[in-house]
């Protein structure tokens, strides 16, 4: 692998991608091949172009400003949030203040002591490493990133059994960027090294218009503010799904009309591509109608909704089920999972009245 590039291919291997359903969604927000090659080409360089994220920009900066005021390398940083919210250009924004080289990895590509061992022997001092997805590191690598982080040393054992030696190998400074969708699976000596924690919040519609904008003029695609706030709306609070469908609209009106994104064209390109006006697709009403229609409302067990709607479980739990909940339209109950009246509403259907599980009822639907 090439440590020196600084695309997401070198931060997500081939193996550890999404596929199936979790792939193939157009409002996914795990980056596809062709995210990662756009993504380069709209990353913002500094944090002056960098849109939303006001709070962690701010203290990011004074950390980036007081560490080339010193003269030292800055200091660690964990950025955690959802996929597809700026980690990774955050890490390379970071990279570019303080005018050192960035390397990049991920932590299910560091499945040994060595492997980690290999990497941080070849930094040079004052290099940014950003480690993607760091709580999937195994267990060995993540002990010697203890002592790497605080004391700049690693000790590399030679031999095996009781002649086993520990030979200590001195590291340069280096700055530790850490990206993790969960951080609570961080154990807490590994969190309680970063001198900077960040947590990336969703963002809101008017952010995301600024991003659309940002994206069309760098695309060379005219859009009103109508259409990129139709957009916006769309895009469940994520940039690189915004970008996404921007890409997606922008093909629909060179086909359809004269090129020019508006409203009434980003409307009919989304509906052509199934994601309704909240931001859902196919699977999330799919999900949201087995509930209402066949089991009046739940609650109702994971597995037997997965079965209703033809996808694994697993695929139901953790594609499908975190942004419905976020939107308030589906609720996990102890019972089973319950859809809430924003759901009955945003489907058009009137919940019958005493559905299973309202009022404190049972539910009638096994897990």
């Amino acid at each position: 692998m090439n440590w020196d590039e600084t695309t997401d291919d070198a931060a997500t291997p081939q193996a550890d991608r999404p596929v199936g359903p979790a792939a193939e969604r157009l409002v996914g927000s795990v980056a596809d091949t062709e995210d990662q090659a756009v993504e380069a080409a709209l990353r913002p360089k500094d944090l002056d172009e960098f849109i939303g994220q006001e709070k962690v920009r701010e203290q990011l900066d004074l950390v980036l400003r007081a560490a080339r005021a010193r003269g030292a390398t800055a200091d660690h940083v964990l950025l955690s949030g959802a996929p597809g919210l700026g980690k990774t250009t955050l890490s390379m924004i970071i990279a570019a203040e303080m005018g050192a080289p960035i390397r990049i990895t991920s932590g299910p590509a560091i499945q040994h002591a060595g492997d980690l061992a290999a990497i941080l022997s070849s930094l040079q001092e004052g290099e940014v490493l950003f480690l993607d997805e760091i709580h999937r590191m195994s267990r060995p690598a993540e002990e010697m990133l203890y002592m790497a982080m605080e004391d700049f040393r690693v000790d590399v054992i030679v031999g095996k059994g009781p002649g086993a030696t520990a030979i200590p190998l001195e590291l340069p400074p280096f700055t530790l960027v850490g990206a993790t969708t969960r951080a609570g699976l961080l154990p807490p000596p590994l969190r309680d090294r970063f001198g900077f924690t960040a947590h990336m919040e969703f963002y809101g519609p008017t952010e995301l218009e600024r991003v659309i904008h940002r994206s069309a003029s760098l695309l060379d695609v005219a859009i009103d503010t109508e259409g990129a706030a139709e957009i916006a709306g769309r895009s469940r609070g994520t940039p690189r799904i915004a970008n996404r469908l921007l890409r997606r609209v922008r093909d629909y009106a060179q086909v359809k009309a004269d090129g020019d994104i508006t409203r009434d064209i980003a409307s009919a390109a989304l509906g052509v591509y199934e994601v309704d006006g909240r931001g859902l697709d196919r699977l999330d009403r799919a999900v949201l109608e087995a509930l209402l229609k066949l089991f009046g409302g739940g609650p109702v067990g994971l597995s037997t909704l997965a079965v209703a709607v033809g996808e694994e479980r697993e695929t139901v739990e953790e594609v499908a089920e975190p942004f419905l909940v976020r939107e308030g339209l589906l609720a996990r109950t102890p019972r089973g999972r319950v859809a809430t009246p924003a759901a009955w509403a945003h489907l058009g259907l009137t919940a019958p009245q005493g559905r299973p599980g309202a009022g404190g009822q049972p539910g009638l639907f096994g897990a």
